[in-house]
């Protein structure tokens, strides 16, 4: 696991974020730029390959170029607030998205819908999911990105929010799996929500979660 360095620039982001009082344009704001640190993050962890280029001047740099076939999928829909961060840094970049509820009899999560690329067997995913708190909903995508050829070496989780509870599961379920997140929370309560917490990531991002009312 991948936590990003606690700066107090982060921590001022976290701040925002995290104030139930923010507007959903601070919060959509501020969470982009904690997204896009995720995110160079993670394509940090990919492979690269040796490649050479010749300059203007002519002389030969000997760099490296990016992994090739890389796709994102979005654990809908929290996790498609990420999108926009990814496509503004991978041009053309595809995009699969896996729409996973927990079953309220069962409390386990059951995938509703997939569509994800046709050749993601062969490369890299970086797989956006915001919210880790239990970690039932990203084992189960997971799974769906192993049916469809996925290793999980290939796979990097980028996460704003982790709880322990769920990074110790991930770790002992998929170990495989390289995570990425800006922080790891102090637990969770008895609703299985993380503390101190960031609310619904989704609605919050996406503007349709109620306001709160300060007291």
């Amino acid at each position: 696991m991948v936590l990003l360095p606690q700066t107090d620039q982060l921590r001022a982001l976290h701040t925002v974020v995290r104030d139930r009082n923010a507007s959903p344009r601070e919060f959509t704001f501020y969470s982009r730029r904690i997204i896009r640190l995720l995110l160079e993050t993670g394509m940090d962890l990919l492979p690269f390959e040796e490649r050479e280029v010749t300059t203007p001047v002519g002389q030969t740099y000997r760099g490296l170029g990016f992994a090739r076939n890389l796709c994102g999928v979005s654990v809908v829909r929290a996790g498609e607030a990420m999108e926009g961060e990814l496509r503004d840094m991978v041009p053309g970049i595809g995009i699969g998205k896996i729409l996973i509820q927990r079953d309220k009899q069962t409390k386990l999560p059951d995938v509703l819908f997939q569509s994800l690329p046709v050749d993601i067997a062969d490369g890299q995913v970086l797989l956006l999911e915001p919210m880790l708190a239990t970690g039932g909903s990203t084992l189960a995508a997971v799974e769906v990105l192993g049916k469809a050829g996925v290793t999980e070496e290939n796979i990097v989780l980028v996460n704003f929010l982790a709880s322990p509870q769920g990074l110790e599961r991930l770790g002992r379920e998929a170990p495989g799996l390289r995570i990425v997140t800006s922080a790891v929370e102090e637990g969770l309560n008895e609703q299985a929500f993380m503390v101190p917490g960031i609310g619904d990531f989704g609605d919050r991002f996406f503007g349709t979660a109620p306001r709160a009312v300060a007291s």
